[in-house]
């Protein structure tokens, strides 16, 4: 058996998350699907984690393993001119049989992507909030989620249920580009619905309903409250997941990394 490490992105509109589920379109199954077709028969394909339905991937990371060697760059062609259009495979690299995608990563960033204009070509990919914000109050409130916190506010407890809570985030850093706000976490690991009920409240912050007082009482005591302010989906992405020894990627080359978001003044 060969294993071989793949970095993938994705547009996970339309997929039920990254996970395998019964009677459900999802990203791993399709890809695994795609695999046997192009590749024939294959062990196994597992991720670095899970993301949730409609939430995307600049940089999942998975390893494949195969009956059959392959030459890593033919291996990508042969799986990339059979899946859909929505998937596509960066790269492939072989690895040792002992690399595990999720259980050697020390650390993920997930970037969420907000847009203060209305795009008529970008919003599958952002969360158009259309109130007047203040970014200023919203930057120094996500300077509050960096450090060793219990995130039990933030995450979904019916999931999360017997698990640690506690998450050491080492990032948490806003970019304005005119009328796109990019927000980035690093961290250990991330919860269930932890980025979004994240961005969630500073965008609340934004707005003015919450305080920096409220966020620091969430992340010292349990409240329900993170959870009505979850973010859509659509704006979150998987931006890298990292390996011992890894640096971490520039947010991003330029503010059109996907598209281009207007500014005030071309409104």
């Amino acid at each position: 058996m060969f294993k071989y490490r793949l970095i993938i992105e994705y547009d996970g509109t339309g997929y039920r998350g990254w996970q395998a589920q019964q009677n459900a379109k999802s990203i791993q199954g399709t890809v695994l699907e795609t695999a046997v077709k192009a590749l024939g028969p294959v062990g196994e394909l597992q991720g670095s984690g899970r993301t949730d339905a409609g939430v995307h991937a600049l940089g999942q990371v998975a390893h494949l393993v195969t009956e059959k060697s392959w030459d890593p760059v033919r291996l990508r062609e042969r799986l990339n001119d059979a899946l859909p259009s929505a998937i596509n495979i960066l790269s492939v690299y072989k690895v040792p049989p002992r690399f595990h995608a999720r259980h050697h990563a020390v650390a993920r960033s997930y970037v969420y992507a907000l847009s203060r204009n209305r795009t008529a070509f970008a919003k599958r990919f952002v969360w158009w909030v259309r109130d007047p914000l203040d970014l200023q109050a919203m930057r120094e409130t996500a300077a509050l989620f960096r450090g060793f916190h219990d995130f039990a506010s933030f995450c979904d407890r019916r999931i999360e249920k017997g698990r640690s809570t506690l998450v050491d985030i080492t990032k948490a850093e806003m970019e304005i580009f005119d009328g796109l706000v990019l927000f980035r976490f690093v961290g250990s690991h991330f919860l269930w619905k932890m980025v979004r009920r994240m961005v969630g409240v500073l965008v609340e912050a934004g707005r003015g309903t919450l305080k920096a007082g409220d966020i620091e009482r969430f992340l010292s005591e349990w409240s329900d409250v993170p959870a009505k302010y979850t973010a859509p989906p659509s704006g979150l992405f998987l931006h890298q997941v990292l390996y011992e020894g890894e640096d971490l990627n520039p947010l991003f080359p330029s503010p059109g990394f996907l598209f281009p978001i207007p500014s005030e003044s071309d409104l």
